[in-house]
């Protein structure tokens, strides 16, 4: 799974564009991110940081192993009917902080085409409290009316930014990431 996310010529070095969603049709429940940082950009890959808690969560709790290369924890994820995507498309953003972001440069994913590719989805899980504030300001108005069914489930950060909540805390946090 290789994807462009270089920064356009036009636009400001903080420019960052996002990845496409690493997704199946038969996903039901999407973990969402807010915008992949520096050093996820940099692999092209999500969750690359090596501090960032995701991928050792999401190994435990969905019973696969956490050496795999990431294109095989990218198919375990599938697998288990979880999609990963980020809320924005693209922003400007200096760094990798969520707080860094210029709400008015954010654009977010086209979660109504997604979601009509992914009709099985149930749950959508925010990876940190600054997904959750983008998504109800940008996405939320318009998905409510066509998804009213919907489930959401505020989850702890896995960023290395949000240090104070010990792993064990973070990993009963994020079971709802787990399918029913």
């Amino acid at each position: 799974m290789r994807h462009n996310a270089a920064m356009t010529e036009s636009a400001s070095p903080h420019y960052v564009l996002g990845f496409p969603p690493a997704a199946h049709p038969g996903a039901r429940v999407l973990v969402l991110g807010t915008m992949p940082g520096v050093a996820s950009l940099a692999a092209v890959r999500y969750y690359a940081h090596p501090r960032n808690a995701f991928w050792p969560i999401s190994a435990t709790l969905l019973g696969f192993d956490l050496a795999l290369p990431y294109e095989a924890r990218i198919q375990a994820l599938n697998d288990a009917g979880v999609a990963l995507w980020d809320v924005l498309a693209a922003c400007e953003r200096p760094g990798s902080l969520d707080a860094a972001i210029d709400s008015q440069s954010a654009q977010a994913n086209d979660f109504a085409g997604f979601l009509a590719a992914h009709p099985h989805i149930r749950r959508i899980c925010f990876n940190g409290g600054s997904a959750q504030a983008l998504f109800r300001r940008h996405v939320l108005p318009a998905l409510s009316q066509s998804h009213p069914d919907m489930a959401y489930a505020a989850l702890p950060s896995t960023s290395p930014a949000h240090a104070a909540m010990p792993f064990a805390a973070k990993l009963q946090a994020w079971r709802p990431i787990v399918p029913d």
